[in-house]
């Protein structure tokens, strides 16, 4: 029978899901893509993808790099969103998309500080906050 991550609960008849967390590496078990003319080493890959990575992650070998986990970032002091962009290039990589078509640099910071226009469709724009505060 095909196990579709549900056990038998003994106190009931219904199936319940199974929400046990492994705590295991993941990405050991993922293929390593193989290295190809533009991307020879891993240095070279965090160099393509930016953002500077090649100066946060310094990583020995190609298979290091691919089996290096998330916590493992984390343990070498990456930020989240160093990580998780990290994680999602590689992940793309794998699956052979090109490094030119998902590289790209992060969002510029907003320009605007507070939390919108006052003015919307030409109708100025006032809270209920401030109206019940003149009462």
């Amino acid at each position: 029978m095909f196990n579709l991550g549900l056990v038998n609960s003994r106190c009931s008849g219904f199936l319940v899901p199974n929400l046990a967390r492994y705590f295991i590496n993941r990405a050991v078990n993922r293929p390593i893509p193989p290295q190809n003319d533009l991307v020879a080493t891993p240095q070279d890959f965090l160099k393509k993808i930016g953002r500077g990575m090649d100066t946060k992650l310094s990583v020995e070998s190609w298979d290091q790099l691919w089996t290096t986990s998330g916590l493992d970032m984390r343990k070498l002091g990456l930020s989240v969103r160093d990580r998780r962009y990290t994680l999602w290039c590689m992940e793309k990589f794998r699956r052979g998309v090109p490094i030119e078509e998902f590289a790209h640099e992060p969002k510029p910071k907003k320009t605007i500080r507070s939390w919108g226009p006052s003015v919307q469709n030409g109708k100025r724009i006032r809270s209920r906050r401030l109206k019940n505060k003149h009462k």
